[in-house]
């Protein structure tokens, strides 16, 4: 016999899909769903992310929204960069990407929602 869940930590965009999870996730379970959604520089999109939880039962304790710009970009853009990654079969370094801190969100966005389809980042080596 398998135990109760009691608690589920959900990664929320605030978007559809997340959004019907969430509900699921309440039906199904009868569990209490903690949200948690990273900052990677979407702005504009963060709060209404968090209105939506709370619009949706979840309580302000249990929403979690972190900045984890810097790390993304060290993390992820940076070496996407050296290494002459395409993005929508383009070069990132000849994309607003290279140029706006609120743009890297949306290749993450992109990156995430295809993590289980094919793969949206090629990877090119540098040419001498």
């Amino acid at each position: 016999m398998t135990q109760p869940v009691n608690r589920v930590v959900l990664a929320y965009s605030g978007g559809l899909d997340t959004s019907v999870i969430l509900k699921w996730l309440k039906e199904t379970y009868h569990c209490e769903v903690v949200t948690f959604t990273a900052d990677l520089g979407q702005g504009e999109e963060l709060e209404p992310a968090r209105a939506k939880a709370e619009l949706m039962g979840i309580k302000p304790e249990h929403i979690f929204i972190d900045d984890l710009r810097e790390e993304f970009v060290k993390d992820y853009v940076f070496p996407m960069m050296r290494s002459n990654a395409l993005y929508e079969g383009l070069y990132l370094l000849g994309t607003s990407i290279a140029r706006t801190p609120s743009a890297m969100a949306r290749p993450a966005r992109a990156m995430t929602r295809s993590a289980s389809s094919s793969a949206i980042m090629r990877w090119r080596p540098i040419s001498g």
